[in-house]
């Protein structure tokens, strides 16, 4: 069997046909495409899409049949084996990798993130509420934050250690609306300036430093909270997350982590998702959380809300669009630029509503409340 005979079978028990006529089937227009993705597995059909071999009307719809029929498994190369049994071997989410990530796509224009997370610059998931709200991405990104204020119980003066900060904005909320103190690290400058701008004037140091350098400091804090940074973690370096946050925690302290999460166990990531957009990020599961932060905290709740993150990823994509002509012309994006990013919008969409991936919340503990009630 041929390449291109395998390679459309394959698609073909995902509902998916090659040269059909529904929004989610693939155009070919270069026939090399199936020996490269037979040849090099997801990483080459990335590719070959940013080199413009192949189009799909919708990606989004596209990559959820694929992802819901499992397909992408077939597409396990040696080198995505090799590639495993080395993470086996080496930390790929030490300090000098983590910088990489920072330069590699957090340092990216800020017009570019401005124009697609919209005014309250959040790049993690949006909270539509536990009904799927009919809610605006602003809308649902504020219930994010206020979500989170209400699952730590938080109080005015208390000292919240914010570990990964973003663009500054929750330090911001925590501080204006809840009379808070923060202390925020965060390895991206752009993320960084742009924090301190956001929050001048109110008790928020942002520190330009990795989060484990809060492991070496002699302060303690009433709440801890991290959003979006477990993610570029990494396995080797889960217990030593978790040994921080309990050791930065105050008795009767609360932690909040909020992290994508997948439902398999796995050391490395999609290698085209590594290679382009986060590089050394791992997704963690559930026993790979549950077993780091044994002995160390106590788990008080946990929320999943992951088909949000497919309604999330789909706006940032239509902002993305809609901002594009500008974008292309004033920060010097081009076609490939374009591609590479629709790809990486609409792929991650996919495997959301495909349920391949989840969006958690977990509370945590030092086990000393006498009891925790959870606010969603």
């Amino acid at each position: 069997m041929s390449a291109k005979e395998l390679i459309t079978s394959w698609l073909e028990e995902a509902g998916i046909e090659v040269g059909g006529d529904r929004p989610w089937d693939l155009q070919v227009h270069d026939d090399r495409l199936f020996q490269r993705i037979l040849s090099e597995g997801n990483l080459g059909a990335g590719e070959a899409y940013m080199d413009g071999w192949w189009d799909v009307e919708q990606l989004d719809a596209f990559f959820h049949r694929l992802l819901r029929a499992k397909s992408d498994r077939r597409l396990v190369k040696a080198s995505t084996i090799a590639q495993a049994l080395w993470s086996r071997l080496i930390n790929r989410q030490n300090r000098r990798r983590s910088r990489q990530v920072a330069e590699q796509h957090y340092d990216l224009s800020t017009a570019l993130y401005q124009a697609m997370l919209g005014p309250t610059m959040q790049y993690t998931c949006a909270y539509y509420g536990p009904d799927g709200e009919d809610r605006s991405l602003d809308e649902a990104q504020r219930a994010k934050l206020e979500l989170i204020a209400r699952k730590l119980h938080l109080e005015p003066g208390m000292r919240v250690l914010e570990l990964g900060g973003g663009f500054g904005e929750l330090a911001r909320y925590l501080a204006a609306e809840h009379g808070c103190e923060l202390v925020s690290y965060n390895i991206s400058r752009r993320q960084v300036e742009f924090g301190r701008r956001l929050c001048d004037g109110l008790p928020v140091e942002i520190r330009q430093l990795d989060y484990r350098e809060a492991a070496s400091i002699d302060e303690d804090f009433d709440r801890v909270v991290s959003i979006g940074l477990l993610e570029h973690v990494g396995p080797k370096n889960y217990q030593g997350f978790f040994r921080l946050v309990r050791d930065r925690l105050r008795p009767g302290g609360l932690a909040l982590i909020h992290s994508i999460g997948g439902n398999r166990s796995r050391r490395t990531a999609d290698r085209w998702i590594t290679k382009y957009i986060f590089p050394g990020g791992v997704i963690p599961s559930e026993a790979q959380l549950t077993s780091a932060k044994e002995g160390l905290l106590t788990l008080e709740d946990w929320h999943n809300f992951g088909p949000d993150y497919d309604r999330t990823l789909m706006a940032w994509d239509a902002n993305f669009l809609a901002a594009w002509p500008e974008l292309r012309s004033s920060e010097g994006l081009n076609e490939r630029f374009y591609r590479m990013w629709r790809y990486y919008l609409n792929s991650c969409a996919g495997a959301f509503r495909a349920r391949g991936l989840q969006l958690w919340q977990l509370v945590l503990s030092r086990g000393d409340l006498p009891r925790y009630s959870p606010q969603r």
